[in-house]
C-alpha cells in the first residue's frame, strides 16, 4: 500500500472528482464512497469490457493534520496476468494470432500502469491546488544543535535548553552545563562564577 500526505488547502473531495473525472470512461469505470472527509474512490474494468483483463484498485483519501492522505491498495491484476497469458499462448501456436490481440495486450498494459497514473493525476490535482508533499509551515520544526529538541520555527532559542537556535553554539557553564547567557557573570544554575 502506498501513502502520501499533501499539505494545504485542499480536500479529499477534490481529489475524488478529479480520479472520477479522469477514470470514469472507456473501459474503466469510477466510483465515489464516504463522506467529505473520508472518500474511498473503486477504480476497476467494466464488467462488460470488449477486450483485457480485469483489474481494480481501491484509492482511500482522508482528511489530515493541514491537508489531505492518499493512500492506494494494491490492484488486482490476476485478470490482467491471466489474459496477458492467453495472448502469450496463443502466440506461441500461431504467431499471427497476435495481431487479433492487439486491443487485449493494448488494454493489460493500460490496466498495469493505472497506479501510475492515479498518482500523476493526484499530482496534478495537488499542484493546481498550489499544495504539496512538503510540510506546512505549522508544521515544520527545528532541531536544537545543542539539546537535539525540535522547536517550532521562528523561535530564537530552544525551549528546553535555552539555546540560540541557528549556526550559533551557546555558551554553558563549566560547572554544571547550563546555557548561559552573553554577559552573564554567574551561572543561573548553579550559582558559580563564570570564566
Amino acid at each position: 500500500m502506498e501513502r502520501k500526505i499533501f499539505h494545504g488547502k485542499i480536500k479529499p473531495v477534490d481529489i475524488a472528482q478529479a480520479l472520477i473525472g479522469e477514470f470514469n470512461q472507456g473501459n474503466l469505470r469510477a466510483q465515489t464512497l464516504g463522506q467529505s472527509d473520508k472518500m474511498v474512490v473503486q477504480i476497476g474494468t467494466t464488467p462488460a469490457s470488449i477486450s483485457g483483463g480485469k483489474t481494480a484498485i481501491t484509492v482511500t483519501i482522508q482528511k489530515w493534520e493541514d491537508g489531505v492522505m492518499v493512500e492506494l491498495g494494491q490492484q488486482a491484476w490476476l485478470g490482467v496476468a491471466a489474459s496477458l497469458g492467453t495472448s502469450a499462448l496463443a502466440a506461441l501456436r500461431n504467431p499471427f494470432s497476435l495481431l487479433g490481440r492487439l486491443d487485449d495486450i493494448a488494454q493489460d498494459i493500460e490496466s498495469l500502469q493505472i497506479g501510475e497514473r492515479i498518482w500523476q493525476v493526484i499530482a496534478q490535482t495537488a499542484k493546481a491546488a498550489g499544495v504539496s508533499t512538503e510540510l506546512s509551515e505549522r508544521l515544520k520544526r527545528v532541531t536544537c544543535e545543542y539539546c537535539g529538541t525540535a522547536n517550532p520555527i521562528g523561535e530564537p532559542s530552544c525551549m528546553a535548553c535555552g539555546a540560540p537556535l541557528g549556526k550559533a553554539q551557546p555558551n554553558t557553564c563549566p560547572h554544571c552545563g547550563f546555557v548561559t547567557q552573553p554577559g552573564d557573570k554567574k551561572c543561573r544554575n548553579c550559582n558559580q562564577t563564570l570564566a
